[in-house]
């Protein structure tokens, strides 16, 4: 008895052993983490009405909120441009609760109310007090001013919530204008009602143009390949026919707060806040960075951060940095998540890229990607979250919220019927679940 129990444990540890050596010599692909998805909103005419910037937030109550735009010229100009969908199953069924006339919103939660804000040129909120059934009317927070975002993500401090607002504050440039825009951190306490100006405090503005002496004629960065192609200010710059590169800038700002003691930037008062921006530079992996301070009367000022050395770090090393990202930080773990776009083929010449590629050669938008970090800075590689059927098919600017121990994710996507993968005909729901088991 005892030698056939001997023999039948060589037997399963020399199995073990071939399938360890087998499983080492083939690989094994990653597998996308939450390919599979529930259509939250779909466009009724998917050649000229796209479906724009996802955003989504958890209630306590265990609702999840999201919100979308559509864009395109078959857009009705009479129809606001903005949805709202609540779901009460985690994200299986939807049910749209109002129409909002303002774009690049995201919703949010402060104290016992529900928001969403976003822009119409100015900024424009809306308010909800019973989860996302009912809504309040559109309301201005500024006047004559233009505003750009995306639904990246809020940061909550100090009893108040933090997100921000990109401005344009300059109009030189003749192409898509991320050269002038100034990220402005916006800050808003909790138990006040957010639908009214004088309960906001703004950060001072400092836009990318502004960040780099002389930047028309020597952008004063070297030995990084930055930017990739000519800043040429003020038209941008042709790579080949029918993909042109606007002139370098920032855009699509995330805030972060640093939480480890241990690192350089950590403030012990809790009065610096980071801003982690999509960099416009026509390269891969770099997001833009600069920082806001809180003084003593309230104000805040945006400034660039340092580096030990006394070198100014406008650009740190981030996954998908080139496209819209969005980051969040889980308590549980103490970590930032980080869901951004996976460029694969950034180096190919832009002549020579398919004719279903959207833009340049660093615009890939079909690879949806996770990472987790402790300090922002060094990333770990997560697992791909989704992937479209083709490069025409996107899976990007995606946002994300934490529901127990799932990731809920809501992306701008696509299928075959798309126009391409920038101008998509769906808004997307992934679950990735029981994402802390990914950290390693």
């Amino acid at each position: 008895m005892e030698t056939t129990i001997k023999k039948t444990i060589l037997i399963i540890l020399n199995l073990m052993l071939i399938a360890f050596f087998v499983s080492a010599e083939t690989g094994s692909p990653v597998r996308p983490l939450a390919n599979d998805y529930v259509v939250i909103c779909e466009s009724p005419s998917p050649k000229d009405i796209y479906c724009y910037t996802p955003g989504i937030v958890r209630l306590d109550s265990g609702r999840l909120v999201a919100t979308m735009d559509f864009g395109g010229k078959g857009r009705k100009k009479d129809d606001p441009r903005g949805r709202a969908f609540t779901s009460d199953d985690h994200g299986k069924t939807w049910k749209q609760r109002t129409k909002f006339p303002f774009a690049h919103a995201r919703p949010f939660v402060a104290g016992k109310s529900l928001y969403i804000l976003g822009q119409a040129g100015d900024l424009n909120v809306i308010r909800s007090d019973d989860g996302g059934d009912t809504w309040s009317e559109s309301i201005k927070l500024t006047d004559g001013q233009k505003w750009h975002q995306s639904a990246c993500n809020v940061c909550y401090a100090n009893g108040c919530v933090y997100l921000v607002m990109e401005r344009r504050v300059s109009n030189r440039i003749r192409s898509w204008p991320v050269g002038e825009l100034a990220p402005v951190l916006m800050r808003g306490k909790l138990d006040a009602d957010l639908t009214e100006r004088e309960n906001w405090t703004f950060a001072s503005e400092l836009s990318f143009h502004d960040t780099i002496p002389n930047i028309e004629k020597d952008p004063a960065i070297d030995f990084f390949g930055v930017p990739f192609y000519p800043a040429a200010y003020p038209r941008g710059f042709t790579a080949a026919p029918g993909r042109g590169s606007a002139p370098i800038g920032w855009l699509e700002t995330n805030v972060v707060q640093i939480k480890d003691p241990d690192h350089y930037w950590y403030d012990p008062k809790g009065k610096t806040f980071h801003l982690w921006a999509r960099a416009h530079t026509g390269g891969t992996g770099y997001a833009a960075v600069a920082k806001v301070v809180e003084n003593a009367d309230g104000s805040m000022i945006t400034m660039l951060e340092k580096v030990p050395s006394g070198k100014t770090a406008l650009f740190l090393p981030c996954p998908g940095g080139q496209m819209r990202f969005h980051v969040l930080y889980d308590d549980v773990t103490k970590l930032y998540w980080l869901l951004s776009s996976q460029a694969t083929d950034s180096m190919t010449n832009a002549k020579l890229l398919p004719a279903n590629r959207y833009n340049l050669p660093n615009n890939e938008r079909h690879r949806l990607q996770l990472h987790f970090s402790k300090n922002m800075v060094d990333w770990c590689f997560a697992g791909l979250v989704a992937v479209g059927n083709s490069a025409g098919e996107g899976r990007h600017y995606a946002s994300m919220a934490i529901d127990g121990e799932n990731l809920c994710v809501v992306s701008r996507s696509g299928d075959s019927r798309a126009k391409n993968s920038h101008d998509g005909n769906l808004i997307t729901f992934h679950t990735v679940k029981n994402f802390r088991k990914l950290v390693y």
